[in-house]
């Protein structure tokens, strides 16, 4: 097989139409917004604590996130003939589990940082130095390019050979593994048991983390209380809407591929799109800051 055939989200023309101008709206809301926080964060001298530090690296990842998925998946509702090639479709593949593993990691490493920071406040600023950020941020990453290629290697060891129509709109591991000319029931294993512990273990560690923080918030004043809630809370929506759909997706054997499409773009799509909305409406340190780079820009271009 030389390449794949897509059959997308929907096989009817008015539908696709309407799902093009939608999907290519939300990816410039994906992009736009958590441009907007990395640079926030960045140009800010207020947003220098650990938490705006993880949160600009997470607006990074769900940029690539979704850049690997959406503009195939956006310029294919255009097209009659959805084809990808071979080494593209497996290009996606690695890049799916990479940046979707990074993101999983990086969202667990921000729960530890309210953790530290709400559970441990006097010994926050020794835990959480630049060095020990920056080699948290550093595990994430490596830890979503060894998954990626756990995962890529055991489907491109696969021999291709038959029907090349995948039922979803970008390649995953689930259609090519029906796909495949031989039985890849050990392989299935293999890879429900690499990404639906990855996913498990992070939410069992992050659900923790909360548990711990809320038991020990009984014991604050009702401002500090307030204060540590909001900055969970967006945290928790975002973990939810994340982990649902993923954990849905890879802890069980596929057997509904079109139902597996429906829910991965939860996690490919909307996301990414709702992350940036998320934190910065609830936090009014980010909303200030952006409202300070706003004027200073418009300040600069009126002098």
């Amino acid at each position: 097989v030389k390449e794949f055939i897509l059959l997308g989200l929907s096989e009817d023309q008015g539908v696709q139409k309407t799902c093009f101008v939608m999907f290519l709206l939300f990816y410039v809301i994906i992009v736009a917004g958590n441009l907007l926080i990395i640079i926030t964060v960045i140009s800010s001298q207020r947003l220098n604590s650990p938490m705006y530090f993880f949160l600009c690296y997470l607006s990074f990842v769900d940029i690539c996130y979704s850049s690997v998925t959406a503009p195939k998946m956006i310029a294919d509702f255009l097209v009659e003939n959805k084809t990808i090639s071979f080494v593209g479709c497996i290009a996606q593949l690695f890049g799916v589990h990479f940046f979707g593993c990074t993101e999983i990691f990086l969202l667990t490493v921000m729960a530890y940082d309210r953790y530290i920071a709400i559970c441990r406040p006097l010994h926050y600023t020794t835990l959480m130095t630049r060095r020990a950020c920056g080699r948290l941020v550093m595990g994430s990453w490596v830890g979503g390019f060894v998954h990626s290629i756990a995962q890529t290697l055991l489907t491109t060891q696969l021999p291709f050979c038959g029907p090349n129509t995948i039922d979803h709109y970008f390649c995953d591991v689930h259609p090519l593994l029906q796909l495949a000319c031989a039985n890849t029931y050990p392989v299935g294993i293999i890879v429900v048991a690499n990404s639906g512990m990855i996913a498990l273990i992070c939410f069992f560690i992050l659900v923790t983390s909360y548990v711990v923080i809320l038991v020990s918030l009984k014991s604050q004043t009702a401002e500090g209380r307030h204060k540590a809630l909001s900055t969970c809370g967006s945290h928790i929506t975002v973990v939810i809407l994340f982990f649902g759909p993923c954990t849905f997706t890879y802890i069980r054997p596929s057997s509904n591929l079109s139902e597996d499409k429906s829910v991965a773009v939860f996690y490919t799509v909307i996301t990414p799109m709702l992350n940036p909305l998320i934190y910065t409406l609830r936090n009014e340190e980010v909303k200030s800051a952006m409202r300070k780079l706003w004027s200073r820009k418009l300040g600069s271009e009126k002098g």
